[in-house]
């Protein structure tokens, strides 16, 4: 990016829009309420904003980077287009059957999620592929201009039909016909959105991308036209859920791959910081107003996936939701963020979330009809916020709402005062967010306590010093921007794309131009989304394959060398990762090789090193302000310090409170706060 580059970044949350605007080394930024009928009003409201406080004209921007929660919502919501699936004759209800894995083995009331299609919209074909790719039964023309006239009236079609990763000419023969056949119908083919094996999961990323792609395209089209009509004629790029950037035709196209756009572009933004800080273990935690995100970055990079769930039933259960087999930044996502409203449920005891107050009407201290106790409530009347000064205070905040809500919702029932109301449901959302944080770090096989903390979000600063007292973090960086954190994310980001596909090959018969020609393919595809946005920029590859042993059931991914293939490499690479896994390798079992998938992508610049800072003395106090501290119930007088005024080397001491424009730091007792000269506050236990 050249130093006179103005580039936008938006990111729609459940309660804040946020826009930041980078002109080389300076950032402005706002958050405005997230205006749920139309997502663009709230993006329109913050570009002109954020470019009257920058100085600068809509048409002056060069770049806008865009993610948004709208597909996410969609699907949880159930609130896409009339879709149809098209499938082989006999897997008619794959998607309502799912595996046979009982995901809470001992509840015999057990209610499986609703499938995403139902029974009578899902219609079948007389064909099948086999898994190697050959023709089993041919598909008859017929039989589908005859589907055609039955499926009239849908707004989208999703295709799914048995092996098409192997073989995808059955499923462009369909599509062929319905583009005759039924013009005004968006299609989407499986072995397009998702050419990989399992038919559950493959069957139902179709169905999802297809449940969304009219919606999406719908809102796309009236972002485009609403940008031009003030002037900004700047290119759109769309985040996606692999942590890069994409085109606005891929993104209508692919809008599956929008979902968890949000939070990937905060991952990015936590490995970026990471890298400055030269961190090789960090646990990235991005709370807003509606969710709180827990991802592991080793080595600088966010871990990934190729599998996640969406809207599940049973908390922290997988199988619970509907899988996306798209590639993926693995983390968390947890109903706790500071609009997640509290109750007590029929056993008394306090529960936080999933349901939020969002923007509308928002937390009962907004006083814009709220009844309900959110965290935020209870954060406000802890003294974690200042009434007077929340969202730089174009917001103020009413005390006694709070404390009336929490009385009346919590306190009564269990017969607590308000501030002890406020204690309880901070505790439960800062123990729930902690438990989803130890489950991950066991899945992946990592001791959080060598982890350092990177806090970012409107509200994880407020809740971050608590979190790591119970994981045993000892350090927490809080970012400059930390409230725009995943806006600032989608700037960081690099043009990128991953093609995968299902390809079956055994080390015993490796087959170097076998290998070769896979990847060769995949690297075009990959090239072509990431040209389509980037004409000519330089690309680099990443390549990776997913290895188990022979007579397994689930593979691992394993990052494989961009360059010839080799055999003993290869299996070098898997007996590596093998091993870090699970603590030992398998001897005199053959190993075979599942899936590939290339990453291409733009470079990106490298984080500037962040010197340690030299001290520069005691902050210069703003004030002072009781603080209650949830885990023991203790009030006590806290220093207030401005982040605005604070310059490298500036120490601060808890108990403490940091404020700034779009969140607040509270610094816990037996923590210390320094200022580094990137902006971050670095917390690290005494």
């Amino acid at each position: 990016m050249s130093e006179s580059a103005i580039n936008l970044g938006v990111d729609i949350g459940g309660t804040f829009t946020d826009v930041v605007l980078e002109r080389g080394d300076q950032l402005w930024s706002i958050k405005v309420l997230t205006t749920y009928g139309a997502p663009e009003d709230a993006i329109l409201d913050g570009i002109g904003q954020v470019c009257i406080k920058a100085g600068v004209a809509p048409s002056e921007v060069g770049r806008i980077i865009h993610g948004t929660t709208l597909a996410t919502n969609a699907l949880i919501e159930r609130r896409g287009a009339k879709t149809a699936l098209v499938t082989t004759k006999g897997f008619r209800d794959v998607i309502e059957m799912r595996t046979e894995s009982r995901f809470e083995q001992y509840d015999l009331n057990l209610v499986l999620p609703e499938a995403l299609i139902p029974r009578e919209d899902r219609h079948v074909l007389s064909e099948r592929i086999g898994a190697q790719g050959q023709v089993l039964r041919p598909l008859d023309r017929g039989e589908v201009e005859a589907l055609a006239e039955r499926l009239k009236g849908y707004e989208s079609i999703a295709i799914g039909l048995m092996h098409s990763y192997a073989n995808p000419e059955h499923e462009r023969l369909v599509a062929d016909v319905l583009a005759e056949k039924l013009p005004g119908a968006m299609v989407s083919l499986s072995s397009d959105v998702s050419p990989q094996m399992r038919e559950y999961e493959r069957f139902n990323t179709v169905a999802a991308n297809a449940y969304v792609k009219p919606l999406m395209k719908s809102y796309l089209d009236r972002l485009s036209a609403r940008l031009a009509d003030m002037g900004a004629h700047a290119p759109v790029y769309l985040m996606h859920s692999g942590g890069g950037i994409i085109g606005l035709e891929s993104a209508a196209e692919f809008p599956v791959r929008l979902i968890e756009s949000g939070p990937a572009g905060g991952a990015i933004f936590a490995a970026h910081i990471a890298a400055g800080h030269g961190l090789d273990r960090v646990l990235s935690f991005d709370m807003g107003g509606t969710t709180a995100k827990i991802c592991l970055i080793k080595d600088k990079a966010p871990k990934t996936s190729r599998v996640f769930e969406v809207a599940r039933s049973y908390r922290f259960k997988k199988g619970s939701g509907m899988p996306i087999s798209i590639p993926v930044i693995d983390m968390v996502e947890i109903g706790a963020g500071g609009g997640s409203l509290a109750h007590v449920d029929v056993m008394r005891q306090i529960r936080v979330g999933p349901e939020s107050a969002g923007s509308e009407p928002g937390p009962a201290c907004y006083d814009r009809g709220g009844e309900r106790p959110a965290v935020t409530d209870a954060d406000l009347v802890l003294g974690r916020l200042d009434p007077d000064d929340f969202a730089g205070g174009t917001i103020p905040l009413s005390v006694s709402a709070s404390e009336a809500v929490l009385s009346a919702h919590v306190g009564e029932t269990l017969k607590m005062d308000a501030i002890t109301a406020a204690y309880a449901v901070s505790e439960v959302v800062d123990e729930t967010m902690a438990n989803a944080a130890r489950a991950h770090a066991v899945e992946n096989g990592e001791d959080l306590g060598t982890y350092t903390m990177i806090a970012f979000g409107g509200a994880a600063p407020l809740h971050a010093g608590r979190l790591a007292e119970k994981l045993g973090v000892d350090r927490i960086l809080v970012p400059s921007g930390a409230g725009v954190g995943s806006a600032i994310g989608f700037l960081r980001a690099p043009v990128s794309f991953e093609a995968t596909r299902s390809t079956y090959l055994r080390l015993s018969e490796f087959s170097a131009e076998f290998v070769s020609n896979v990847l060769t393919e995949l690297k075009k595809e990959a090239s072509d989304f990431v040209r389509e946005a980037e004409p000519k920029a330089p690309l680099g590859f990443e390549v990776k394959g997913y290895f188990r042993y022979v007579g397994q059931g689930w593979e691992i991914p394993v990052d494989l060398p961009d360059g010839p293939p080799d055999q003993r490499t290869y299996q070098d690479q898997f007996e590596r990762t093998y091993e870090t896994l699970f603590g030992r390798v398998v001897h005199g079992l053959d190993i075979e090789i599942t899936s590939w998938s290339v990453r291409a992508a733009t470079e990106v610049a490298p984080a500037d090193p962040v010197p340690e800072a030299e001290d520069a003395g005691a902050a210069e106090a703003a004030g002072t302000r009781d603080l209650y501290h949830s885990g023991t119930g203790g009030k006590r007088t806290a220093t207030v310090w401005q982040r605005y005024g604070l310059v490298s080397g500036k120490r601060m001491y808890g108990p403490g409170i940091v404020t700034e424009r779009e969140t607040t730091i509270i610094v816990p007792e037996g923590f210390t706060a320094t200022m580094r000269a990137d902006g971050c506050i670095d917390l690290r236990r005494v």
